[in-house]
């Protein structure tokens, strides 16, 4: 076995405390003699969601000899607080110790850029690896089997029942919900998220008619996965994004019939076709679902883009967004989106909630036959979010999940991490709060005069009469909290660490392997650099003048089988976007180096 740096890990410490041991702090020396994974992550991140279901079945499969912990790393002021973590370890099934982290003191001990970060310490108590984003539970598998016949030949692993106490059962109707549909009859279908069901609530939304699904995780006749979006197609049925299946159904409320439309069950990953027969193409985490223009548009939070299903062709297509998250507006397949989860039709106008960026966003026609172009009404980018009224251009949003056509032309949003519901007027260019203390409301049904909202952490529907006057509420503005990366002004060196895994090597059967995509906020904190390549390392250059900026880095490896004699090696791709703030100063670092797998000996 090829020998390892030796890093000693940091101690675990976060001011919110534990979950899931049961009342107990654990400590790295309990863990001793276990090989442990720490997941960093955050709940309002997709990505991050991916991971914990990569982790699932290496959870399983060495249940005696490694524990996950999950380090809790808010990105929004609202994921700092305590009980909404507390709320979003149940809402995903984490079933490994978490711990709240909200000041991000773990985080930083370990020099961690991104989310999600999952970095590997062996029995000893050493950090062996670290890896940025996803696709790496093939790589963190290998590892853990070398490190069991390592340390199992050493003496120094230890087997046994992990540190992980489940939580006691919840009852109640609805637990999680995520969506809500009005059926032609009057009563209400919502998706009950975390135990993986549709409901059929009576018309006052207080009684359970029917429910949908197993209850269990699985993509079969019976089966749903944190199923989300709902949407009224033209016959009558309903197509359901079951989120974390990465398909499309279709419900039938006459048979009781759940169909499987689009999605074969699989993740989509960087080159996989982005169009072709529903389902034979993958799909990856549909947040939302719309019928406009003909078409069903899907929120494709997983790989920020809008797609469409013609169920006349029975095929699915990318309709807008690149794969970039961010906010840029324009012809739809230039334009980038951070994490949609949020879909009404209004009119010529597809209205989008783009969580990530918290902002309200539209797709329309462009002037001619040009296509689809994207716009924005609320909302600056990744790193700017608040409460905020007003002049659109200045008003804030925090992570909004959802969003209602209301029928004069403006539109409410399900306010999420603001526990809000705001609207905005397109004819006045106007941001009011409609309602507030609902808590992390994620989407709104109108219902003749009044507005039933989706409150998710209080698992229930709330009906409302839609005020005449807004609330008012005091103007609140933030900025994600990380420490910035002080650099040399000049040129700086950009080194993207990617080891392939064990076993592996780069596959460049097809020609490059690697993929860096670089950008910055704002644009012009770089004079050179910018732009895509396929080499991991770049000089950039700051420009003189800008002191501060956020620099966007997205890279990408695939790497096989390296094994001559494996007629059909398995491959795997590994992909991260990190968003580094920086701060320009003289005696500054002049290399920025970012770990998408391996460890960083620079």
């Amino acid at each position: 076995m090829a020998s390892r740096a030796r890093v000693r890990a940091p101690e675990l410490t976060g001011e919110g405390g534990w979950l899931n041991t049961g009342d107990i702090e654990l400590t790295l020396s309990d863990l001793r003699g276990r090989i442990v994974v720490l997941d960093f992550w955050t709940f309002c991140c997709v990505n991050c969601l991916h991971v914990l279901d990569e982790l699932r079945e290496l959870e399983e499969r060495h249940r005696d000899t490694v524990v996950i912990i999950g380090v809790h790393s808010p990105k929004f002021v609202h994921e700092a607080e305590h009980q909404a973590v507390v709320d979003a370890v149940e809402r995903y099934g984490v079933e490994h110790p978490v711990l709240d982290d909200p000041e991000l003191a773990t985080w930083k001990q370990y020099a961690v850029r991104a989310w999600p970060t999952l970095v590997v310490i062996d029995p000893e108590g050493y950090v062996v690896a670290q890896h940025a984003g996803e696709g790496h539970a093939h790589a963190i598998e290998t590892l853990v089997e070398e490190l069991e016949a390592e340390h199992a030949a050493k003496g120094t692993l230890r087997r046994g029942d992990g540190p992980y106490v489940p939580p006691e059962p919840v009852a109640g109707d609805l637990r999680f919900p995520g969506k809500a549909l009005r059926l032609p009859a009057g009563t209400f279908l919502v998706s009950d998220t975390t135990r993986h069901q549709l409901v059929e609530l009576s018309a006052d939304g207080e009684r359970v008619l029917r429910r949908i699904g197993s209850g269990e995780r699985g993509l079969d006749a019976g089966g749903l996965n944190e199923p989300q979006g709902l949407a009224l197609l033209p016959d009558g049925t309903v197509a359901v994004a079951d989120t974390v299946n990465h398909a499309i159904r279709v419900f039938d409320p006459e048979s009781g019939t759940l169909e499987t439309v689009a999605g074969t069950g699989r993740q989509w990953w960087q080159g996989s076709p982005t169009s072709g027969r529903a389902r034979e193409t993958d799909l990856s985490s549909p947040w939302d679902v719309a019928w406009w223009q003909d078409r069903l548009w899907i929120a494709m939070a997983g790989v920020h883009q809008l797609w469409t299903y013609d169920p006349a062709t029975g095929t699915v297509e990318a309709a807008a967004g690149t794969t970039n998250e961010g906010l840029v507006d324009g012809p739809a397949a230039e334009a980038w989106f951070a994490q949609p989860s949020g879909l009404a039709a209004g009119g010529d106008r597809l209205w989008v909630a783009d969580s990530e960026t918290s902002a309200l966003r539209w797709v329309e026609r462009a002037d001619g036959d040009a296509g689809y172009v994207v716009r924005t009404a609320v909302g600056t980018g990744l790193f700017d979010f608040g409460h905020r009224d007003g002049a659109a251009e200045q008003a804030l949003l925090q992570h909004p999940l959802g969003v209602t056509a209301l029928p004069d032309g403006s539109v409410a949003v399900a306010d999420t991490y603001n526990h809000a519901l705001r609207r905005f007027d397109p004819a006045s260019g106007e941001v009011t709060t409609l309602a507030t203390d609902l808590r992390e409301p994620s989407d709104a049904v109108l219902v003749d005069d009044d507005i039933v909202v989706v409150e998710s952490a209080r698992h229930r529907l709330t009906r409302l009469r839609l005020p005449e006057e807004a609330v008012r509420v005091e103007s609140v503005a933030h900025r994600t909290q990380r420490a910035a990366t002080e650099v040399a002004p000049g040129a700086l060196r950009l080194d993207v660490v990617f080891q392939a895994p064990a076993g592996q090597k780069l596959d460049t059967r097809y020609g490059p392997s690697t993929r860096l995509l670089v950008s910055a906020t704002p644009p012009e904190l770089l004079a050179e650099g910018s732009g895509a390549g396929t080499d991991l390392a770049r000089d950039l250059v700051l420009a003189d003048g800008v002191t501060e900026g956020v620099l966007h880095v997205s890279a990408m490896a695939a790497s096989c089988d390296d094994d001559p004699e494996i007629e059909y090696p398995a491959c795997h791709v590994h992909q991260q976007d990190w968003g580094v703030p920086v701060m320009v100063t003289e005696g500054g670092q002049a290399r920025l180096g970012l770990v998408l797998a391996g460890l960083d000996a620079a």
